[in-house]
């Protein structure tokens, strides 16, 4: 009885505490949906259509409104203009990210993803500039985009036309292109390194954007105490990092100031030139988290965008049959009144 009584005590804090702090934000912050304590606007969303549904609530509170999710505020910007005045007109304003207790866990706050204030600014600019010399932004980086569309091309061939899904193998290409500008050469696609590697950058993106992801976030203080999909996140970062840090290891051991291979090497040269700097952002573990994010930012958004392009010529043919440069295959389907399409990409396909 007495345990029980305490349950209800707590709750009974809980939600006060809750209301005391939403209260006391609310005063600070845009106007928005009147949030319930510890749930926010949870049972007012539409998570099937989010967009929509924010859109609905500009109509009622204005281009810039806050929602809760859960017990965290969130200021949404709805809108061309809102959007241009906040992230263009006060670009350095807003340049900082937000809270991601998950993140921060696993990456201190190092890396360039979620980063903030000078260690973001030396590291992204540093990024950007080996980037470019690595040919980011031009004509030179054409020729690797150009041999690893010409591998995705025999791989999608090995179907010989029939169903298939292209997720992971879509993933694979875009990957490689920015291993051969961290690491200097891109892996075989069947090489198992490299899959158990893209099995673990896919899982974790799954797992970050999962509902799961959102409740660690909303109550960090928990997240020890929890069993769950985050303990292996955890874990795949323990993966990530014995990945990465045999790769520094290598370069470490034939490394030539002189001549830099690839942005790994870039970045040890960095750190050479700044060892004698107690603040430096050049250290190891920068490195590891700033190669890590190239890989996160690069590989599913660009196998995602090339998902969906497939799939809109799938349900346009008219678009997919003009002529534009490159060459396409139209294989009559076996066992059933289909058409299934091959396609075969040449190099003024994939100039631009």
């Amino acid at each position: 009885m007495d345990a029980i009584v305490l349950l209800v005590l707590s709750l009974c804090c809980l939600l006060l505490l809750s209301l005391w702090r939403q209260s006391s934000e609310r005063a600070k912050l845009p106007p928005g949906p009147t949030p319930l304590p510890v749930f926010g606007n949870f049972f007012q969303i539409d998570v099937k259509n989010i967009s929509q549904c924010l859109t609905n609530f500009s109509k009622v509170y204005g281009p810039v409104f806050t929602v809760y999710l859960g017990m965290q505020p969130t200021v949404v910007l709805h809108g061309y203009e809102a959007v241009k005045e906040a992230l263009v007109d006060h670009g350095e304003e807003f340049a900082g990210r937000g809270s991601f207790p998950m993140g921060e866990r696993i990456n201190k706050g190092l890396g360039i993803v979620l980063s903030n204030g000078n260690r973001w600014k030396e590291t992204r600019r540093f990024t950007l500039t080996t980037l470019r010399n690595f040919g980011m932004g031009k004509r030179s980086i054409e020729d690797r985009v150009q041999e690893e569309a010409g591998c995705l091309v025999e791989e999608l061939r090995k179907s010989n036309g029939s169903p298939c899904d292209p997720t992971f193998i879509l993933a694979c290409a875009p990957c490689n292109v920015i291993c051969s500008i961290i690491f200097q050469n891109r892996f075989d696609y069947k090489d198992q390194e490299f899959l158990n590697f893209m099995n673990v950058l896919n899982e974790n993106v799954e797992i970050l954007s999962s509902p799961w992801m959102q409740i660690c976030n909303n109550f960090p203080a928990i997240i020890d105490y929890l069993p769950g999909r985050h303990r292996q996140l955890f874990k795949n970062f323990t993966f990530t990092k014995h990945y990465f840090s045999s790769k520094i290891t290598e370069h470490q051991e034939s490394l030539d100031i002189n001549n830099p291979r690839d942005f790994i090497d870039c970045f040890l040269i960095k750190m050479e030139q700044e060892k004698n700097n107690p603040k430096t952002e050049f250290t190891c573990e920068n490195l590891f988290f700033s190669a890590a994010d190239l890989f996160s930012a690069g590989t599913e958004t660009t196998s995602t965008t090339l998902r969906y392009s497939l799939l809109l010529l799938l349900k346009h043919p008219e678009v997919t049959g003009k002529d534009t440069g490159g060459k396409q295959e139209i294989q009559k389907g076996t066992g059933r009144n289909t058409w299934s399409p091959v396609f075969c990409f040449s190099q003024g396909s994939l100039r631009n």
